[in-house]
Order: structure tokens, then C-alpha cells, then sequence
């Protein structure tokens, strides 16, 4: 069954609120996006206008042409200054991870906060083509206890299935926030989609007992879900 899609006036409100979003950080986006569009529109219109034809109609396709490159480069780069911008904001929240994680397409399955400690480090989960991968955030100090201890829950029930540990952070053998997503990624394809299924399944064992536990305190970042289709220039 097919996923509905995105009504115009919901996509362009959902631009409008990424655009004032990413603005309150990079005061020249808008000049950004404005040059991008004229580069663009000039590189459109220059190669449609000087290929053979007939001089009115290469004025309309030129025209056009820079139109539509115009507006393929302008939200281009709309979306990826728009996505540093978001990271930026987002870096030292807790659960930055978890919110860049949304970013994964389909066949990945992220979980926020499945585990945590006192001091407000936490461990999300990804489970996708490479297998389980645990993301942590906060102290690495700490982190390793706390991942050492999640690690032992996935393997006693998925012995077969290769679990993945990443520290998300700025410090060395950490991954920063704006690489996490092509990080993960690049682990490796373990899994087909059939595997994933069985492994989410099995893992509703883990996930029924972390249902009893009280959940850190502090709010998670907003879900960057929206910016897939800015980034890809739709």
C-alpha cells in the first residue's frame, strides 16, 4: 500500500518553518539561495540558448530552462544549509542523535533513549541493512558501561545478529552529529529485509521490559524527517 503524498500547502508550509528555522543561525541563507538561483538560471538559459534551433522557441526553452535550474540549485542548496543550520542548533541536546537518526530512509527502524543513566547519558538504537547499531551520547566514560550493558541485552537475543557500537560526539573515535547518518550507513549490509523483520520481532522482548522503566528527564530534538526532500531538491 502506497504512502500518501504530501499535500502542496502542507509542503510548502513545511518549507517556510525549515527556512525561519535554519535562518535564526545563518543570517545569509536567503542570500545564499538567491545566488544559487541566478547560477543557476544563468548556466540554464546559457546552454539551452546556444544549442541549434529556432530563435523564438530557443528563448522559451531557455527561458524555461532557467527556471527549472534555477530552482533545482537554489533548493539544493536550501537544504543542505538548512540541515548544518539544524545540526548546529541541535548539538549537545540531549537526544541530537536520535532526532539526526530520523534522517535514515526506509528499511531503518531508530529507537530513542532504550537505555540511560543517572547522569542523562543515553543509548539509541538503529537496526537496519548492517544489523544493530548502538548509538550513544554523553560522557564516553560512562557511555562504555552503559553500552557494554545494552550490547549483553541485543546479543542474548539476537546471537546472530552483529551489534554495532557508536559514540556520537566531537572527541577522538567519536562520530560528530553531522556524520552520523552516513556513519551508520557504511556499517555494512548483514541484513535483508526479511532479517530486519525477524530482528524487530525479537527484539519486542527487550523493548516490554524497558516499558517499566522512567524515562530521562529533558526534551528531545525535533525530528528531521522534513528535510529529506529540500536535501534531495524536491
Amino acid at each position: 500500500m502506497s504512502t500518501p503524498a504530501t499535500p502542496p500547502t502542507s509542503r510548502r508550509k513545511q518549507i517556510v518553518q525549515t527556512y525561519r528555522m535554519a535562518r535564526k543561525t545563518d543570517r545569509t541563507l536567503g542570500l545564499w539561495i538567491l545566488g544559487s538561483f541566478l547560477l543557476g538560471a544563468a548556466v540554464g538559459f546559457g546552454v539551452i540558448w546556444f544549442l541549434p534551433g529556432d530563435g523564438v522557441l530557443s528563448l522559451i526553452l531557455a527561458i524555461v530552462g532557467a527556471l527549472l535550474v534555477g530552482m533545482l540549485l537554489a533548493l539544493i542548496v536550501f537544504g543542505r544549509r538548512a540541515q548544518k543550520a539544524a545540526y548546529g542548533q541541535m548539538e549537545g541536546q540531549v537526544g541530537a542523535a536520535a532526532s539526526a537518526l530520523t534522517m535514515l530512509r526506509r528499511g531503518w527502524k531508530t529507537d530513542a533513549v532504550v537505555g540511560f543513566n543517572k547522569q542523562q547519558d543515553v543509548v539509541h538504537r538503529v537496526v537496519g541493512p548492517p544489523g544493530v547499531v548502538l548509538v550513544g551520547e554523553g560522557n564516553p566514560q560512562r557511555l562504555k558501561a552503559l553500552m557494554a550493558t545494552e550490547r549483553r541485552k541485543h546479543e542474548r537475543v539476537l546471537p546472530e545478529t552483529p551489534v554495532h557500537e557508536v559514540i556520537c560526539g566531537n572527541g577522538e573515535g567519536e562520530v560528530p552529529l553531522n556524520k552520523l547518518v552516513r556513519h551508520v550507513t557504511k556499517l555494512g549490509k548483514n541484513l535483508k529485509p526479511a532479517d530486519i523483520t525477524d530482528v524487530l520481532n525479537r527484539l519486542k522482548a527487550i523493548d516490554a521490559q524497558r516499558g517499566l522503566l522512567p524515562m530521562p528527564k529533558g526534551p528531545v530534538p525535533t525530528s528531521m524527517k522534513g528535510m529529506r526532500g529540500q536535501q534531495r531538491g524536491r
